[in-house]
């Protein structure tokens, strides 16, 4: 009985674990010993992934590192900046300024009394500017300019060059809107008599338009305010000293002559400027000046001739590029018993510019920006003849060129130049002018 049950247990665990046994034999059969080729290939594989992970850690180390160093570095510069605000409690002052370098090469047309051609290169202007503030409602600001980088007396007994503080002022914040300002400042009249740093316009010389009429650049002593009416539209009024302009000789009545500079000034009469400007929308500025003179002979002569001069302007540079500036600046003046300008033709003088220009970016082998423009003057300027031939005659000048800005604070520029007048004068230029100049 009990082999019986034996023999049936072994038979039941034949047909259980046979299939098993089988498949283990197999198994092993087919799970051969890897050859050699076959490990050195695991070895190699093995020997990458090691690579890896070590080339993957030097990255991590070296990010963290660079990590690190950028930390240290943020905190310096937030050492600084807090330095510096620290410093503006008390006040803190700062540097600017700009530079032009000028080459003219012009043929004079009429030769009324010789020939007046040019041929020179000039370093025109080297110029300073110092700021400071005292507070941040408190603040001062400074330009100091040599012109024609030597100031000595000549041969001839002619100044060879100039020395000029432009502008000393103090401003004060009577809140967010309004400032008033004191001190020796330029007059918020026209476009370049403001902004004339070379890089902001176009051309070597300034427009004959703002410097015979306006006349720029043209500073005074005196007192005002500014500040904002409403978004985008913004005021200027000042209340300062006033133009002595010569009453005979080659010049008289001429308003660029009449500039005093603030230098041990006499007799000059009270002047008053005012301005308004929009400039909401970006890109454009449009302005209106008005100026009032109460006697521009000033006050040691017995006449008293008063004048205004009108002045109104658009500077507008699009997006895209183009850009449009136009002028036009009008005097009027008045007479006297003895003494008329108008003998000369000089109780009106009147000046008007247009300007059209387009400002591009360089292909890619040639840094920052180029532009080109035209521009047509017409104003009204003494003729220079003497003795009873003086008088004032209407200029036009027509005007091509371009300038190229490696970097938006630097320019240099080439112009072509066209000159005529309506009558007989003693001199119009033809010719070329390049230049350089900077802003910093």
């Amino acid at each position: 009985m009990f082999k019986q049950k034996l023999r049936r247990t072994i038979r039941w665990h034949a047909l259980i674990f046979s299939p098993i046994i089988t498949g283990m034999i197999v198994f092993g059969a087919q799970a051969q010993t890897p050859t050699v080729e076959e490990m050195w290939r695991v070895i190699q594989q093995q020997q990458k992934t090691i690579e890896a992970l070590q080339a993957r850690l030097v990255q991590t180390e070296t990010q963290v590192k660079e990590t690190a160093e950028t930390v240290e570095i943020t905190a310096d510069a937030v050492e600084v900046v807090s330095k510096e605000s620290e410093r503006s409690v008390d006040g803190g002052t700062s540097i600017g300024g700009y530079g032009e370098l000028h080459y003219n090469t012009l043929n004079d047309n009429e030769l009324g009394d010789g020939d007046d051609s040019i041929d020179q290169v000039d370093f025109h202007r080297f110029v300073l500017y110092f700021g400071h503030e005292f507070t941040d409602d408190l603040r001062f600001f400074s330009e100091l300019e040599v012109e024609h980088a030597l100031v000595k007396d000549s041969a001839d007994g002619v100044n060879t060059g100039e020395v000029e503080v432009e502008q000393a002022w103090l401003e004060m914040d009577l809140n967010d809107q309004h400032r008033l300002r004191a001190g020796l400042d330029i007059l918020p009249i026209g476009i370049f008599n403001v902004t004339h740093e070379p890089n902001t316009f176009y051309g070597v010389e300034r427009n004959r338009v703002e410097t015979e009429i306006i006349p720029s650049t043209w500073w005074e002593a005196g007192i005002g305010a500014n500040g904002e009416l409403a978004p985008g539209w913004n005021y200027d009024a000042v209340l300062h000293s006033g133009l002595v302009v010569n009453t005979g000789g080659g010049s008289r009545f001429r308003p660029r002559d009449g500039r005093l500079k603030v230098a041990e000034a006499k007799n000059q009469d009270w002047a008053m400027t005012g301005r308004i400007r929009y400039t909401g929308i970006p890109g454009l500025e449009v302005g209106v000046s008005g100026h009032y003179e109460a006697d521009i002979t000033g006050t040691a002569d017995a006449y008293e001739i008063d004048a205004t001069l009108f002045e109104g302007h658009v500077d507008w540079k699009h997006a895209s590029g183009f850009g449009l500036r136009a002028l036009y600046a009008r005097w009027d003046m008045g007479d006297d018993t003895g003494i008329n300008p108008a003998v000369v033709d000089a109780d009106t003088l009147a000046g008007w510019y247009v300007e059209p220009a387009y400002r591009f970016r360089l292909p890619s082998e040639m840094p920052g920006e180029a532009g080109i423009f035209g521009r047509y003057s017409v104003w009204d300027e003494r003729n220079r003849l003497a003795g009873a031939l003086f008088k004032y005659e209407q200029f036009d000048q027509f005007s091509v060129g371009f300038n190229w800005w490696p970097h938006a604070n630097v320019a240099f520029k080439f112009e072509a130049q066209w000159e005529d007048a309506d009558g007989r004068v003693d001199r119009t230029f033809d010719g070329i002018n390049l230049g350089l100049g900077y802003q910093f």
